[in-house]
């Protein structure tokens, strides 16, 4: 019995253990093969290799490929989502925020150096999960739901036709957004996207 713990403690196994990896550069590249595959066609094996770990690594910091998922998506939002509050309570009024919460969103969807288009939008896309698919959904309708409340509050200050349907609105322009996303990953420009926002802008209704 005394020669095997001390076989278990020595040196040659101790040296056997996973090597410590960065959990940020790790995390990075998970948030990226989501963001480019979607979170069905990305595998644990797809993951373990694009992050350099083995997937009991994998586990250990991250928990399962749902959890990987959900801090994924925290990383995408917080580095590189536009600042829906901010852009919509910045502008003089309700016309300009719109426009400005879609031009931010054409220089996000359209960098060339990270996947093209919106995450969050995208990464769901034929999702078998319905935990994963429900909490894209929930965050897409919130983002609506912002937009919806500023055209109130727009329609409130006088700024938007009394006649215009806040949540029919807000429905069109995330549609226009959701556009936007699609045609960046297909290859759309910046130019191009920014030309969708001017033509989506001229439905706005006058005051």
């Amino acid at each position: 019995m005394i020669a095997m713990k001390n076989d278990v403690c020595s040196p040659t196994k101790a040296r056997g253990r996973p090597r410590a990896f960065d959990r940020d550069v790790a995390l990075d590249r998970a948030m990226r093969l989501f963001w480019e595959r979607g979170y069905e066609a990305t595998s644990l094996a797809d993951l373990t290799e694009a992050m350099g770990i083995a997937a009991p690594s994998l586990y250990a910091a991250f928990g399962d490929k749902e959890d990987l998922f959900r801090l994924s998506i925290d990383l995408y939002e917080t580095r590189y989502a536009t600042d829906m509050v901010g852009r919509l309570n910045s502008a003089p009024d309700t016309r300009q925020a719109i426009e400005a919460l879609l031009r931010g969103a054409a220089d996000n969807l359209s960098h060339t150096d990270r996947p093209r288009g919106c995450m969050v939008v995208a990464a769901g896309t034929n999702c078998t999960n319905s935990a994963v698919r429900q909490s894209l959904t929930d965050k897409r309708n919130a983002s609506m739901k912002l937009v919806e409340d500023r055209i109130r509050r727009g329609m409130e200050a006088g700024d938007v036709a009394s006649s215009a349907d806040p949540a029919a609105l807000a429905r069109f322009y995330s549609a226009v957004f959701h556009g936007m996303s699609a045609q960046a990953r297909d290859g759309a420009s910046h130019e191009d996207l920014m030309a969708i926002v001017t033509a989506s802008m001229r439905a706005w209704p006058s005051a």
